[in-house]
């Protein structure tokens, strides 16, 4: 069995948050390498990440979550010691500070071998009045494509065997990578379950770059869909229709195609 986890952070401009959140990964069991991707930054993110202990690479302009993520797995393959299992890869928000340690309740499901990827589902915002556009338009398409109804369909905090990310490969664009790695994992026979993780981001402001980051979001993961749809990437609707019938909330879901 694998016994070692590499947490990806990918980050921009979190200078203030970001040596809280290495320092939090870094006491969750079988971490042995946090690596941290600067996305292009124009503060200080990158030192305050190296002097708090994390590997760091950057990016000299900012490419997107998903492009960071692909650098940080790639990464990770390269510090992997040969004749060993290939590290699981944690993905973590930079802006998680001490409660990024929670993420520990994530790593035990997929060491079992119960499930390939665990996602964090989150407390619910305070003042939050529902799930926005891109996670409606998220958990259906999710739904579609795999009978699978996620909690939190956007949650981008995950931990993962290194054949389920592959099987992912290459990452939709932008913020769209959640949806789009649902997807493909499920399709291709992975198990995923959502797991309660008291975690505690930076809101969304409900402001104008509010509104940009949530039309941005939506846009990415429309794009996600769109283009999964084109490729006929969805199980075969009998099988979702029997599958999705024995499905229960909370508990691990596999598109099982013997059925």
């Amino acid at each position: 069995m694998n016994d070692r986890v590499a947490v990806v952070i990918p980050a921009k401009d979190e200078v203030d948050r970001i040596a809280t959140t290495i320092r939090a990964c870094r006491a969750i069991p079988h971490v042995d390498l946090v690596l941290v991707v600067d996305d292009g930054s124009e503060d200080g993110t990158q030192h305050a990440a190296r002097n708090a202990g994390a590997v760091v690479v950057r990016h000299s302009v900012n490419r997107g979550k998903a492009s960071a993520m692909e650098t940080g797995s790639s990464v990770v393959a390269m510090r992997d010691i040969e004749g060993r299992p290939a590290r699981m890869l944690m993905f973590i928000d930079a802006d998680m500070g001490e409660s990024a340690v929670e993420c520990a309740a994530l790593v035990e499901p997929v060491f079992s071998g119960e499930i390939d990827l665990a996602i964090a589902a989150l407390p619910p915002e305070e003042g939050s009045k529902g799930p926005v556009m891109a996670a409606k338009l998220a958990r259906s398409a999710i739904v579609r494509a795999t009978g699978w109804r996620p909690y939190q369909p956007l949650s981008g905090i995950r931990c993962i065997t290194r054949e389920a990310f592959n099987a992912a490969l290459p990452l939709a664009h932008g913020w769209g990578v959640e949806t789009g790695m649902t997807i493909d994992v499920l399709t291709a026979g992975f198990t995923v379950q959502e797991v309660p993780c008291n975690l505690r981001g930076r809101p969304i402001p409900r402001d104008l770059s509010g509104s940009i980051h949530r039309s941005t979001q939506y846009r990415d993961v429309l794009v996600a869909i769109s283009s999964r749809r084109m490729r006929g990437v969805h199980a075969p609707k009998d099988v979702i229709v029997k599958v999705a019938a024995t499905q229960k909330p909370g508990l691990p879901y596999t598109v099982n195609y013997a059925l």
